[in-house]
């Protein structure tokens, strides 16, 4: 295969890159920052720091934090403060929970400002009064911060970790939800805390929450129960000072979260998703509602995209929202009019938006040709990359092409092809190039758009082996319009299918890649289309499917969230669509990736997928036992394998399994494995 040089080359160097997250702005604007982390010495894990930005783009970026565990949330107080969460060890604790820390704005140490015994896990600060609110879980019978401590001690100290559930859901991703319940606590000059929300149940969630400008109130994200176990979410109004509170926007048909308060503290913009049907996908619309009068309404009607993230510009004026859009997701301001205005045209997508004073904003931005880094934006557009991280030099091009489906729409993907390629004889050419192999990654979502770079999956770790890269947007993918996401809806074996099919046809039809030498892989519902695709067709030389879904009948109801799929997968939809019902038309050498605590896509998945693969695949196990099928199996690991050593082997395993069957190698798997 072709050489290349630079981190792409060796896991251990990928591994070692700094990674980028989150931002926060001063209510002045003078200080920017962002979170940076690291690998530690022993290769096992990631340790976040926060780093101090130039926000005129001149200086390098400075480390403020150097806690042993790391450090995360930072937020400014309205008077400069830096608050953030920490673990650090003390005298008498050597597994202490994440506390909340103050380093001032004038200089000097950090001190430790509030903690509770299951940890912090979200902070907010008014951006013109004294006021701090955090999120952290307590007990349900806990009724003061004494209890939480006492009852904590007696669960750990009798080791028990039972949770008796008395509603839905009881996991959510790779956590088990219980027996704490996530409150708001208002935090004093001298870290005494007071608890907001009383009795809360399991409303609060992640702690979606903004806190207003002046710091007399908070509207949070508070889910209700709803009929067949489901969860719906309105907007709660939660006075800061008394802890009282109301519903202040709800809608039977929707969800509304999100919610983001103006400059003046009179309204709020939020996003409303609607509650989807077996025949009718969701659609994800934006809202404004004035608090004095108690009326909201929908914004730019006519938008045909998705907002994912929403915030004032600091003027109040208008509204800076991030949306997908054609393989991007850019910053559009829309007015209180309706009015939608593309403010970035570049090829990235941006995330944490922060408007500050002056038109400015900062934001990070990525995309597959670069990791996230932090940018400021100008009023007049002008863009400036602020120092931080090097960004890696790439082991290829990124270009795009347009397939066009059997119904005429256009399809389109990100194409990467590795730098140089193989050189071969040619009576023709002196300096021919061999063609490369390729390889179609399917994303997962499936609402979703492969637009932002991805330190799991990676395409440039493929591109530095020689492959050219594949990442496709089929129906359901966001940023095409809602018509494009109905055309798969209730149809997951449909319209995606054949839009992949259509875009590896036209990535084949490129004279620089080999069409004989395929292979496919997915993760979650990609790793539901590698499945269905296994049993649909045999041009691949190879499929490897991770996180997958392979039984829908059993998927659904085992699931953390069955209530949410259930709108969409009917018994019909389910039996229609269900991979497994095509296991004995596998004829493609499989791997099959799957860890034990995931429980979005329940382990109970691969096990059948394995047993089905040997057992009753066009490709069955020998009598003797032997299998071209492999499966990689993380019992500590969730859905998207974090520990850097895991992910490791995760690419070592890959690359070998499609080493031997697209490019004839013997397989050369870590020593690790045993």
């Amino acid at each position: 295969m072709l050489m290349t040089t630079g981190p792409f080359d060796d896991l251990d160097d990928y591994l070692a890159l700094p990674r980028v997250s989150g931002l926060a702005v001063s209510a002045d604007g003078s200080r920017v920052v962002t979170t940076i982390a690291e690998l530690n010495a022993t290769k096992t894990e990631y340790i976040t720091a926060v780093w101090e930005l130039d926000p005129a783009g001149a200086a390098p970026a400075r480390r403020l934090t150097r806690g042993a565990k790391g450090e995360a949330a930072p937020t400014f107080t309205a008077d400069g403060d830096l608050l953030f969460t920490s673990v650090r060890a003390g005298e008498d604790d050597d597994k202490p929970p994440a506390a909340l820390w103050r380093l001032p704005a004038a200089g000097g140490e950090a001190a430790r400002l509030a903690e509770l015994p299951a940890g912090i896990t979200a902070v907010r600060a008014a951006r013109t009064a004294a006021t701090i609110v955090i999120g952290a879980p307590l007990l349900p019978s806990a009724g003061t911060v004494d209890d939480e401590r006492r009852l904590r001690k007696l669960r750990t100290d009798n080791k028990i970790s039972a949770i008796l559930h008395t509603g839905y859901p009881v996991r959510h991703w790779d956590k088990d939800l219980g027996p704490g319940q996530t409150h708001l606590f208002g935090v004093a000059a001298d870290g005494g805390l007071t608890d907001l929300t009383r009795q809360p149940g399991a409303a609060l969630g992640d702690a979606d929450f903004a806190v207003s400008p002046d710091g007399t109130y908070a509207i949070a994200t508070w889910r209700v129960p709803a009929p067949r176990a489901a969860l719906r979410s309105v907007l709660m109004r939660i006075d800061l000072q008394t802890g009282e509170r109301s519903v202040i926007a709800e809608d039977l048909a929707a969800d509304l979260e999100h919610p983001a308060i103006s400059p003046d503290g009179a309204s709020v913009a939020f996003t409303r998703e609607t509650v989807s049907t077996p025949q009718q996908a969701p659609q994800i619309t934006l809202c404004h509602l004035r608090l004095h009068s108690g009326e909201w309404t929908q914004l730019a009607t006519g938008w045909d995209r998705w907002p994912a993230s929403v915030t004032w510009t600091r003027d109040g004026a208008a509204l800076l929202v991030t949306a997908d859009d054609n393989g991007r997701c850019p910053i559009f301001e829309i007015s209180l009019d309706g009015d939608v205005r593309q403010l970035t045209t570049d090829d990235f997508s941006y995330t944490d938006v922060a408007a500050a004073p002056g038109g400015v904003i900062y934001a990070l931005r990525s995309s597959y040709a670069a990791p996230p880094h932090p940018v400021r934006i100008d009023p007049s557009g002008s863009l400036t990359a602020l120092p931080c991280v090097e960004l890696p030099a790439l082991p290829g091009e990124l270009t795009e092409i347009v397939a066009t489906a059997g119904d005429g729409t256009p399809v389109r993907s990100w194409l990467v092809l590795p730098a140089g390629g193989q050189e071969r004889s040619d009576p023709g050419s002196n300096r021919a190039k061999e063609p490369v192999p390729l390889l179609l990654w399917i994303h997962g979502g499936p609402l979703g758009s492969w637009n932002a770079w991805s330190w799991r999956w990676n395409p440039w770790l493929m591109a530095a082996r020689g492959y050219a890269v594949l990442l496709p947007d089929p129906a359901l993918s966001t940023g095409y319009g809602q018509q494009f996401i109905q055309r798969g809806w209730g149809a997951w074996g449909g319209p995606p299918y054949q839009d992949l099919i259509a875009a590896v046809d036209a990535a084949v039809a490129d004279p620089r890649i080999d069409a004989e030498r395929t292979a496919a892989m997915g993760g979650s519902f990609g790793g539901y289309m590698a499945n269905w695709v296994a049993g649909h067709t045999d041009r691949f030389a190879a499929i490897v499917t991770h996180a997958s879904l392979w039984a829908l009948d059993q998927f659904g109801p085992t699931t953390d969230g069955a209530y949410y799929w259930a709108r969409e997968m009917t018994p019909a939809m389910a039996q229609a669509n269900s991979p497994h019902r095509f296991v004995e038309r596998i004829s493609t050498p499989m791997l099959v990736i799957h860890g034990d605590k995931d429980y979005r896509v329940p382990i109970g998945e691969a096990l059948r997928l394995w047993y089905q693969l040997l057992t009753e695949s066009g490709l069955p196990a020998a009598a003797d036992g032997t299998t071209s099928h492999r499966f990689l199996y993380f019992p500590s690991e969730n859905h998207w394998v974090l520990s850097p050593q895991h992910a490791k082997i995760w690419y070592q395993v890959v690359t070998a399994f499609l080493a031997e069957h697209v490019l004839g190698e013997q397989a050369q798997l870590p020593e690790t494995l045993g």
